[in-house]
């Protein structure tokens, strides 16, 4: 039971470093992430609004933008907090160069008297002429050196003292006029969530009165996502099947490797994680894998990949070079470009216009397409896919930050 409580406190404590760890460049990072991602949202709800777009997908676009808008006033909070510590510290530190510089200020003033009444050329010989021996006449030459290195010093000492006390007071000025920027900017991102959250109410308000109704809108969506699903699964096989063709393998399940193939596919796997955005700009409408439907609970939605909202006209990048497998119309999904990478496949559906195709050689980042209008949202939605043969891969364990 101790050993646990230590540990508790061990994870506990490594917690609360790593929060104070957090600098302002990295909480400012952060902050300006999320604004970014917020002013996303709302160029993409500004661009549905006219579109009679359903009040379910009013509704999760408002999720998403109040979720986001939660992260930044979190954000906000903690960069505020880093700035009263560091404010407070500078206060301190402030007070403490003032007492300091006083103190040198007394203690240069009265050496300055000192040497002023002493200062005459004459009372400097009298005072080796009065000396007893020769050494101590050399002892007092030393002295008055020292002497007057000392009063250099402690000169050079006061104008360093302040020219630190007006850095510090700048320091100062600038840090409380950000904190009070960002305040300012919390006090108008938190009316922006209240008003969100009301108008997120009444439109479930509005659901709760039709939910059979969307419900069964929920289940049609569900059964043509299911469509497609497959037939993108026949797709792949298909894909198998035919570049082992060429290798002399009736497999269908597996690319079978060439050498150059099982390098791309080692190189395409050690990425992980590092894989660009397949759009530049875009905000992920869907997650991987089943989850409940977050207003009607009866509804488990299922997606073998990621939805991103883009940019109207945006465009879809390969996220990896290799090779265009196929170039595909699938009813209900615009046109789909399989990409393969060794035994790794990046799948870009619901494109309207294609740049590529099929044994067309790509690098990363290349456009290969123009993204589509989702009929039933009316956004502009890439719907992006990662298989190894056969089997699917959660895209957000792939892409750099998704």
């Amino acid at each position: 039971m101790k050993t646990l409580q230590c540990i508790l406190f061990f994870l506990t404590l490594c917690a609360s470093l790593s929060l104070q760890a957090q600098t302002r460049e990295e909480l400012e990072a952060k902050r300006q992430a999320i604004q970014q991602e917020i002013n996303e949202i709302n160029s993409i709800i500004k661009t549905t609004e006219s579109k009679g777009k359903s009040a379910l997908s009013e509704y999760e676009d408002l999720q998403r933008r109040i979720k986001a808008t939660e992260r930044l006033i979190q954000v906000n909070n903690q960069e505020a907090n880093l700035l009263t510590r560091e404010i407070n510290a500078n206060a301190n530190k402030i007070d403490r160069l003032r007492n300091e510089l006083e103190k040198l200020k007394e203690d240069y003033e009265q050496m300055i008297q000192k040497s002023y009444r002493s200062k005459s050329d004459k009372s400097r010989i009298m005072f080796l002429f009065s000396s007893e021996s020769f050494l101590q006449a050399y002892k007092r030459i030393q002295y008055m050196k020292q002497f007057a290195q000392y009063r250099k010093k402690q000169g050079e000492e006061v104008m360093l003292q302040t020219k630190t006390l007006q850095e510090l007071n700048s320091t100062l000025f600038e840090q409380r006029r950000d904190q009070e920027k960002i305040l300012a900017e919390n006090r108008k991102t938190k009316s922006d969530l209240v008003e969100d959250k009301e108008n997120q109410e009444k439109i479930l308000a509005s659901i709760n009165q039709q939910k059979q109704k969307y419900s069964n809108e929920l289940n049609q969506k569900q059964r043509e996502v299911s469509r497609i699903d497959r037939e993108i699964d026949r797709l792949i096989r298909e894909a198998i099947a035919k570049e082992n063709k060429k290798v002399g393998s009736d497999a269908k399940s597996s690319f079978k490797l060439t050498p150059e193939a099982e390098a791309l596919a080692k190189d395409f796997a050690q990425n992980k994680g590092k894989l660009p955005w397949p759009v530049k700009s875009g905000v992920v409408s869907m997650r991987f894998g089943e989850r409940q439907h977050p207003i009607v609970k009866t509804i488990k939605v299922m997606s073998n990949g990621v939805r991103i909202d883009t940019e109207k006209n945006g465009k879809a990048r390969a996220v990896f070079e290799g090779e265009v497998s196929q170039v595909s119309k699938v009813p209900g999904a615009n046109v789909v470009v399989m990409i393969r990478h060794g035994d790794y496949l990046s799948i870009y559906n619901n494109l309207q216009k294609v740049y590529v195709k099929s044994g067309d050689k790509v690098v990363r980042g290349e456009e290969i397409g123009e993204v589509g209008i989702n009929s039933s949202s009316g956004k502009t939605t890439l719907i992006f896919q990662l298989f190894k043969n056969t089997t699917k891969l959660n895209p957000e364990q792939w892409i750099y930050k998704m």
